[in-house]
């Protein structure tokens, strides 16, 4: 909206300043901060004061996590509040791409947010139905998938491009839509699987962010594209100011989610946050990278998925529990030492996701 004023602008003023994505970046980083600090103490409140016995606790879940009953979920409406009021307030609103990553994380917050209500309401874990959730994630990533592909160039629209092998594209055809309804309801789940100890799942996501951002700002400039010899996608630079704004609202949420955490994000934020990052990806035509920066969600989904498919076969487990950051507290891991560890394992992912822009 702030991006209206550079009509204003002579070329020499402070008007001019809002022309450029960087500028209009901090901006939205500082607006989503101070939301956060702003209103996520009433939130709480609100929200203790609602949910009563706050988010149900899994009767089979790690021993540990009995002490946390009480303890206030839906906390995702804070980083989405903050996402969303910043990115309409910075961003320039007649780009394609701003609108399809807040349709993706709007509508994941939405269904999320369905969920933790039904779990809150009913004081049980069951939530919405898991097919209802699938089947709506599936939708809105169809129609995202679509949309995306409408602004893609033409010599990228369908194809599938590769890290380091940049000259590689694959032309999926009619395949890419559901191809884009795989990684984007695949990164919800996985995110929200993740988030399952305080603070483990927003700094991965604000460091997994933070990277496609700066692949989204290099690939929406042509002079950056010619020398990192990437597929230039016009118009992605601008998903910096929406990232942005997510990691403002993240640090936001953070402040109030570090160990022992005062309010859970529940799937109205897991969700939302991980629909963001696989719709960022899709726009920007650097879905493998997500695998790749986004690795710690990856092992997490997988580890769910390993330990169903054997205990069904054998009646065995592989981990001594899923996710397999519950393996690792039944192992006697502190909650502290696994969150820290799994940060530094998304930050050095992070860099190598970021190596791909370089290397050939």
């Amino acid at each position: 909206m702030l991006y209206w004023l550079t009509a204003l602008s002579d070329g020499g003023d402070v008007f001019n300043l809002f022309r450029y994505i960087t500028f209009r970046a901090g901006g939205a980083f500082m607006t989503a901060l101070i939301f956060g600090f702003l209103f996520g103490r009433p939130l709480i409140n609100v929200l203790r004061k609602r949910q009563g016995k706050g988010q149900p606790i899994r009767n089979d879940g790690p021993e540990g996590h009995f002490v946390k009953a009480g303890t206030p979920t839906m906390g995702g409406l804070l980083i989405v509040g903050a996402l969303l009021t910043s990115t309409l307030l910075w961003a320039r609103l007649d780009n394609p791409f701003i609108w399809i990553v807040l349709f993706v994380t709007m509508s994941f917050a939405a269904i999320g947010f369905a969920d933790d209500y039904a779990k809150v309401s009913k004081q049980n874990t069951k939530g919405v139905s898991g097919k209802v959730r699938m089947a709506l994630g599936l939708l809105v990533a169809a129609i995202a998938g679509y949309w995306a592909a409408q602004y893609h160039p033409a010599e990228l629209t369908n194809q599938l491009a590769f890290p380091v092998f940049k000259e590689t594209l694959l032309n999926l055809g009619f395949l890419f839509v559901p191809f884009a309804m795989i990684v984007i309801v695949g990164s919800a789940n996985a995110v929200n699987l993740t988030d399952g100890l305080d603070g483990l799942a927003i700094m991965p996501v604000m460091i997994a962010s933070g990277t496609l951002g700066v692949i989204a700002y290099a690939v929406g400039r042509v002079d950056f594209t010619e020398y990192l010899d990437v597929h230039y996608v016009p118009g992605t630079g601008e998903i910096l100011i929406f990232v942005a704004g997510l990691i403002g609202g993240g640090l936001g949420f953070l402040w109030y989610n570090a160990p022992p955490a005062a309010v859970f994000m529940g799937d109205t934020g897991s969700l939302a946050l991980g629909g963001a990052l696989g719709a960022i990806a899709v726009s920007t035509k650097h879905e493998i990278v997500l695998a790749i920066v986004g690795g710690l969600f990856v092992v997490e989904a997988l580890s769910v998925i390993i330990q169903v498919l054997y205990f069904k076969r054998t009646g065995k487990r592989v981990f001594l529990m899923a996710p397999i950051h519950h393996h690792y507290e039944k192992k006697g891991w502190a909650e502290s030492t696994i969150v820290i560890r799994f940060w530094i394992i998304s930050l050095i992912l992070a860099m190598i996701g970021l190596a791909t822009l370089k290397v050939r």
